[in-house]
């Protein structure tokens, strides 16, 4: 649904103009499953709203772009969702990993506003939601342009009316690449069916009270294939169903332990 403009000729009333400049006057766009436009103000944005809707805006990936752009299969949300740079896809996946996190939405709308007089515009990188259905949106920005003074400006502006709103915000520049190399590598496991239900549930049974990988492919190599057992394991791991020391890198010495 598209919006009217008034021509020069018919200025709008100035109490009209004065409650679009700040956080009162901002306006928020979505893209709908039918690719219409719908805008509304702010404060009249829900959560749900947000993840009925269509990314605000798609890529095209090129020759020569400098940038890494794709789909990824998000077992969160049952489908693909976006992403824009490597550090994009690395946030997603962490998103994708915490139990916490029941929804995301990626591009999710197109927010605008004056501020100080200027009109500004903003698309936020991802929109996060949670089991106690607090939100979070995120912004990715790698840290070597964070200390520029037009990018630290440029996501100032929408976080202050994000907070306003009742959201949190997150300006997210990287992890520990250890960590993030063992989350990457335990989401080969993220999507269901891949490991039968029984042998889930002997892998969780032999690591009671804890034991290492290799302990655990010890004990039940009798009864299935090494191979077999070390994706239940990683299934397990990606379930959180198993936990570790995710900052360490994962190998066959890795502790694991039953989930409480």
């Amino acid at each position: 649904m598209g919006t009217q403009t008034m021509g020069s000729d018919c200025a709008p009333p100035r109490r009209a103009r004065a409650a679009r400049d700040g956080a009162g006057g901002a306006l928020v766009s979505l893209r709908t499953v039918d690719d219409s436009t719908v805008e509304k103000p702010m404060r009249q944005l829900r959560s749900a709203q947000v993840t009925r809707a269509k990314p605000w805006r798609t890529f095209r990936n090129r020759h020569g772009q400098k940038h890494h752009s794709g789909y990824y299969w998000c077992a969160t949300t049952g489908g693909h969702v976006l992403y824009e740079s490597r550090l994009e896809l690395a946030r997603l996946m962490l998103a994708d990993f915490d139990p916490q996190v029941v929804e995301i939405a990626a591009q999710p709308f197109r927010l605008r506003a004056r501020v100080a007089g200027r009109a500004r515009r903003h698309v936020p990188d991802y929109l996060l939601v949670r089991t106690d259905r607090s939100v979070t949106v995120v912004n990715v920005k790698p840290s070597s342009q964070m200390s520029k003074p037009e990018i630290a400006e440029a996501l100032a502006w929408p976080a202050k009316l994000i907070e306003e709103h009742g959201w949190a915000h997150e300006i997210w520049s990287g992890e520990d690449p250890v960590l993030l190399a063992n989350v990457r590598f335990l989401a080969s496991q993220r999507r269901d069916g891949l490991v039968a239900d029984e042998v889930l549930d002997e892998v969780l049974g032999a690591a009671a009270g804890g034991a290492t990988i290799r302990e655990l492919l010890l004990r039940l190599q009798a009864t299935w294939e090494p191979e077999l057992l070390k994706q239940a394991v990683l299934r397990l791991l990606w379930q959180q169903r198993l936990t570790t020391n995710l900052r360490c890198r994962l190998d066959s010495d890795s502790r694991v332990e039953v989930c409480a």
